[in-house]
């Protein structure tokens, strides 16, 4: 086989994936199983002990627009977290650059209920999620850390549900490191660190996730604030498609030396 997907909780990809790894091609786990670089991050975070360090670090993080080099060819992917994915793409130009500082970083960000997963869950009902809007995770959410890493940036996350089946909207907020940048200056410099990326859609306007539905893409816009003096960084995706399984697939591209774009869209259903 040339590749396995894995799409089970994290104690079942624990289990499944040393089978697999070196006996196909590649194994690309959609968990958080092999996401966190450091083993000791999962008690507190995961609520279990990770006893596959050496598997861990061989693990190679499933976004290309930052990890691309280390995927070609990799053996075991673990698939980014769907806000991962929308708040570190949003803030990764900016922290690596240097543009804004690593610390105090704010992420507000909201998700479709798809996001929970299939699960029948009283907080998943349409008559709990129609008509309304309400945080979840308050300082503690799980996908923190990794956030964290693929930055390097001390981040305050704070997830919400949103009466929406699908989509992710990221509202990110930094302050400037040394001299105060311009709106244009901040679209400029992500749309550099970007300009090859196939997905990636760096524009003034301010992002829709009906706009991303059903694609691979990410939008993202960037203002700078002189009255408070903050940058603020915006993104959104579908959850389902580069939050998840579409981003999967591109990984996979990636790593077997397939078209990066071959079976994703790029073209979103709505408007």
């Amino acid at each position: 086989l040339d590749v396995v997907f894995l799409g089970v909780p994290h104690d079942a990809a624990l289990e499944i994936a040393p089978q697999l790894v070196d006996k196909v091609g590649c194994v690309i786990d959609l968990s958080a199983a092999y996401r966190l670089k450091d083993s000791s991050l999962y008690p507190t975070w995961y609520g279990f002990e990770h006893t596959q360090p050496e598997l861990l670090q061989r693990a190679v993080y499933g976004l290309p627009e930052l990890y691309r080099s280390e995927l070609v060819g990799a053996r075991l992917i673990a698939t980014p977290g769907c806000y991962v994915t929308a708040a570190s793409l949003a803030l990764t130009p900016l922290v690596k650059s240097g543009i804004v500082a690593a610390e105090g970083i704010i992420v507000d960000a909201a998700s479709g209920v798809s996001g929970a997963g299939r699960a029948l869950k009283h907080t998943s009902l349409f008559s709990t999620v129609d008509e309304d809007f309400t945080a979840y995770g308050l300082l503690d959410h799980r996908h923190t850390p990794e956030i964290e890493q693929v930055t390097g940036a001390q981040v305050l996350f704070t997830p919400h549900l949103a009466p929406m089946n699908r989509g992710i909207l990221a509202t990110c907020y930094a302050r400037p490191n040394g001299a105060a940048p311009t709106t244009a200056s901040l679209l400029a410099a992500i749309a550099t660190f970007y300009r090859n990326e196939p997905f990636m859609v760096v524009r003034p306007q301010v992002p829709s996730t009906k706009a991303t539905l059903g694609t691979n893409c990410v939008h993202i816009t960037a203002r700078y604030d002189e009255r408070t003096g903050y940058v603020m960084v915006l993104a959104a995706l579908d959850n389902i498609a580069k939050g998840a399984s579409g981003g999967a697939v591109q990984a996979m591209n990636v790593a077997l030396g397939i078209e990066e774009t071959l079976g994703l869209n790029s073209v979103g259903v709505y408007p």
